[in-house]
């Protein structure tokens, strides 16, 4: 069996991909273990460097980029029991934030080499996975024009204020019907959210999870009928906590089905997006990715 395979997103947090790519050997031969650099590129997605490294008999394929690049090894991957490794090497790092994993990139490297095996709970709705979390509405739709706006030569934080503005001027709200095993219900609302387990929702830690092996699906659903609660909402959560907030309902659960009237539906998975056909039928899988671990 070969050692490590390292598939890397040459576009997350470097202008220098070649650089990296020798920075990364050079500290998995520090720990003796030799590293093989498997970029993203035209024709090789992400998704198939993965695939093809868990085939190939690596014993550890690691995920080098941010959350969308997590995702895309994992996915790779799942059902190997081949473990993933982290490099944190996004922006935001939820994934790695939430099970505690350094972010400078020779800790990250100690852990892949040194670290323990750990199995966390994945999400999966509509054949595709999340490790974090899947919406539909408004941050869809956010994620999208922040995109258009950067392609333009915006900075990044720019063009996700601008973005903001533009979804929150429309009117932002759609009819959804949700199926749980206990209920069903139909409300008018600007976003559902669904978390790979619960997520904090009050607090300078709002939008981190405690767990990620309890085995729920954390769905959340705003039923705020105008724009300004949208702004309103975001100050609420922060100082006075999700369950405080009449304005946001949270379902724990193991599956549930979200239906629009829309046959196909723009959905965020781990911050990516992804064309979806309605009704979305989300369910958990407990403990399917073994993780390296601190």
């Amino acid at each position: 069996m070969i050692d490590v395979a390292v598939i890397l997103n040459p576009a997350a947090g470097t202008d220098d991909p070649d650089g990296t790519s020798g920075r990364i050997a050079e500290l998995f031969a520090a720990q003796a273990r030799a590293a093989t650099i498997l970029p993203a590129m035209p024709g090789r997605s992400i998704l198939d460097q993965a695939r093809a490294a868990a085939g190939a008999g690596y014993r550890v394929v690691v995920a080098a980029g941010g959350d969308g690049t997590v995702n895309g090894v994992a996915a790779g991957i799942l059902g190997s029991d081949v473990p993933l490794g982290v490099l944190p090497m996004g922006t935001l790092n939820h994934f790695a934030k939430d099970l505690g994993l350094p972010l400078e990139l020779d800790e990250a490297v100690g852990v892949v080499c040194r670290g323990a095996v750990r199995r966390v709970d994945v999400g999966e709705v509509g054949g595709r996975i999340f490790l974090n979390n899947s919406s539909i509405g408004v941050y869809p739709r956010l994620v999208e024009l922040r995109r258009r706006r950067e392609a333009t030569g915006a900075g990044k934080w720019v063009a996700a204020l601008w973005a903001s503005l533009v979804v929150l001027r429309r009117r932002p709200f759609m009819g959804v019907r949700i199926r749980t095993a206990d209920d069903a219900i139909l409300r008018r609302t600007p976003f559902v959210f669904v978390g790979n387990n619960e997520y904090r929702m009050i607090g300078l830690r709002a939008a981190s999870r405690e767990s990620m092996t309890g085995g729920r699906l954390a769905l959340y659903v705003m039923h705020a009928s105008r724009r300004r609660s949208l702004l309103l909402l975001a100050g609420q959560i922060l100082w006075r906590g999700a369950h405080r907030t009449s304005e946001l309902e949270l379902f724990l659960v193991s599956d549930v089905t979200v239906e629009t009237r829309r046959d196909r539906l723009r959905v965020s998975l781990d911050g990516e997006l992804a064309v979806l056909t309605s009704p979305l039928e989300y369910r958990m899988l407990p403990l399917a990715l073994p993780v390296l671990v601190a």
